[in-house]
């Protein structure tokens, strides 16, 4: 196949850098896109706005902003949702922990300034970034989208040196 006919989203990897990542036939026919607004244009219909700029008509009346839709890209609707709460799986879009993966455990509203999102990954790091920088891919622990090599994993500089060393072991 010629490299435009391949399915291949790129995302950002956990040390910040772009990230090709291969789906199947099946993913590629939706796509999840995070909800920026959700208003109610001329003639009374309600809409939400996404973060690529694509605009839904008549959308779920349940879906409010900072959620993620599920949006299938032969129809042009929304088929599903996942909303941004405790518990779900979510994908950091940037900041420093750009590229992890993890739950959400618990968000901090502070007037008149940024909202920050606690996060536990899989091994058990917890961190915080802002709420713009979370994007929801998964009801709880099961992620809508295939996750790319590491799930989203940071490792310590001491935990790639083993990794790399266990690795060269196992080669000799």
């Amino acid at each position: 196949k010629q490299w435009y006919q391949r399915r291949v989203p790129i995302t950002a990897g956990v040390k910040g850098r772009f990230l090709i990542h291969r789906i199947k036939k099946e993913e590629a026919s939706y796509k999840l896109c995070r909800v920026k607004a959700v208003k109610v244009v001329a003639k009374g219909i309600p809409t939400i706005t996404t973060h690529d700029g694509r605009t839904i008509r008549y959308p779920d009346p349940l879906i409010k902003a900072n959620d993620t839709v599920k949006f299938d890209i032969a129809s042009g609707k929304a088929v599903d949702f996942i909303k941004f709460e405790p518990g779900n799986l979510a994908y950091i879009t940037g900041g420093q922990n750009c590229g992890r993966i993890g739950i959400i455990t618990h968000k901090e509203k502070h007037p008149g300034s940024f909202d920050i999102v606690h996060i536990k990954d899989s091994v058990g790091h917890s961190f915080a970034t802002r709420m713009s920088n979370v994007f929801p891919i998964g009801k709880g622990k099961q992620a809508w989208i295939s996750l790319p090599r590491g799930k989203g994993v940071r490792l310590s500089i001491a935990e790639e040196r083993d990794r790399r060393l266990a690795a060269k072991a196992k080669e000799m």
